[in-house]
């Protein structure tokens, strides 16, 4: 068996950054990725990192919990950031990407690595896919809709209860099927131009009311007979939000704050698009990841202002989403308590996000690189985003999964003249960001990112 040889098992986007960064550390990777023999329910092409929910990465805003984890993401060599920015399509301060230009981007840089070998297969054990392509250590980067005989094996040898919670995508409209005189291009709290990055519809008491009261009524995707639906919490579908309450969505994702229209009136709700490529030729529906049948989302959507005729590219779905109970079942390292040698990244450790996905690939390749060079693991500041993340997961008594967000990291306090400052909240922010970040630098000073 070859000491200095890693099985990836998944391409997605922490496995995409675990196998990267291995082999530009000198090690030998054998990435296995079965998308190309048999898609699973929320794959729609054969490239490796898709983005299956929205093409958005979010914040880039160092101070901000997203933005703060992609500046070290960026630090450590990140193969997702850096193929995200050669693929970015406008989004105001967040990172959007052109999703199939961003997959193929990153299927090229590891397909073409010299260090890196790819097999279309799928795995049953990892045990045995370790043997069989002589490697010491495998990554299981399989996200959230694991394969039922890699998922049954993880049962049987490790988790021996249930690991799932039901996440839904949004659905991605053809722009030329949209009435735009309906509409209107502004970004949030900015002026109106039609070179804004969102398309927004705007909905007056009486429309928004109904069509909430549709939302509700709509026949929905339901679980199996033996499963229930467990979802997680910043990522609620619509459907779900509306029967919440009626106001629910208008102070979540339809929330019309900043986005006056031409006239300088505030609407009663709006509903926001997205870019979904450079062209502007589909959008996504921002938040409106949904749980309603395929008929139903083309009757209710067709509600929204300028919608009436609308085509859709692809719809939103349901899916299973299987995660660790990192805490009972992980050493810190992400490897396994019971099989020392099989480590675990992305959203199976119980992360929830693209970057945080991807991040957690980083992380643990990170901490195979230093156990291969012989260096003591070391936990990684909880100051920082990606050690508050691992924190996190590994200290949470009850699993539920979570993005990263400010409230991971310990806390700041302000002086008394900041605490009087009517930008408090700004300067906190300021305040943490900057501790992450030197937190960050103190822990890698010396070693190689």
């Amino acid at each position: 068996m070859n000491s200095k040889r890693v099985l990836v098992v998944g391409a997605g986007l922490a496995g995409s950054d675990s196998a990267f960064h291995l082999a530009e550390n000198g090690i030998e990777v054998v990435l296995l990725e079965n998308k190309t023999i048999q898609k699973n329910p929320a794959q729609k092409i054969s490239s490796f990192a898709e983005l299956v929910c929205t093409n958005s990465l979010k914040s880039m805003n160092p101070n901000s919990g997203h933005g703060l984890l992609k500046t070290e993401m960026e630090k450590l060599g990140s193969l997702v950031l850096k193929k995200g920015h050669e693929c970015a399509v406008p989004a105001g301060d967040a990172l959007a990407v052109d999703r199939e230009a961003f997959s193929k981007a990153i299927t090229e840089a590891l397909t073409n690595h010299p260090l890196i070998t790819v097999h279309a297969e799928e795995v049953e054990s990892p045990i045995a896919a370790m043997e069989k392509y002589n490697c010491s250590k495998v990554i299981i980067a399989t996200g959230p809709l694991t394969t039922d005989k890699l998922t049954n094996w993880l049962v049987e040898n490790l988790t021996k209860d249930d690991f799932y919670f039901y996440d839904a995508i949004a659905p991605v409209v053809d722009s030329d099927s949209l009435d735009l005189d309906k509409m209107y291009f502004k970004d949030r709290h900015k002026e109106l131009s039609d070179s804004a990055d969102y398309l927004n519809a705007p909905m007056n008491k009486e429309q928004y009311e109904a069509f909430i009261q549709e939302l509700v009524n709509a026949d929905k995707v339901q679980p199996k007979d033996f499963e229930e639906y467990k979802f997680f919490e910043a990522c609620l579908p619509i459907d779900l939000m509306a029967e919440r309450g009626k106001d629910t969505p208008r102070f979540s994702c339809m929330k019309p704050i900043g986005l006056k229209d031409k006239d300088g009136n505030l609407p009663y709700a709006v509903v926001q698009l997205r870019k979904e490529n450079l062209l502007g030729s589909a959008f996504n529906l921002v938040g409106f990841q949904t749980r309603l049948t395929y008929p139903e989302q083309k009757r209710v959507f067709s509600m929204i202002p300028g919608f009436e005729d609308a085509k859709f590219i692809h719809l939103g779905s349901v899916h299973r989403n299987s995660f660790l109970n990192a805490r009972k079942l992980l050493n810190w390292d992400m490897s396994s308590k019971e099989f020392p040698q099989i480590y675990f990244a992305g959203q199976m450790t119980g992360v929830e996000g693209y970057t945080e996905s991807a991040s957690s690939g980083l992380y643990v390749a990170k901490n195979i690189v230093k156990q291969f060079n012989d260096e003591t693991f070391e936990k990684w500041p909880v100051q920082t985003a990606i050690g508050a993340l691992i924190n996190y997961i590994m200290t949470a008594q009850r699993p539920a999964p979570s993005n990263i967000n400010f409230g991971l990291l310990p806390t700041v306090a302000l002086n008394k003249e900041q605490r009087k400052n009517k930008d408090r909240k700004k300067i906190k922010k300021q305040l943490v960001s900057q501790i992450a970040q030197d937190a960050f630098d103190e822990f890698f000073r010396g070693k190689s990112c």
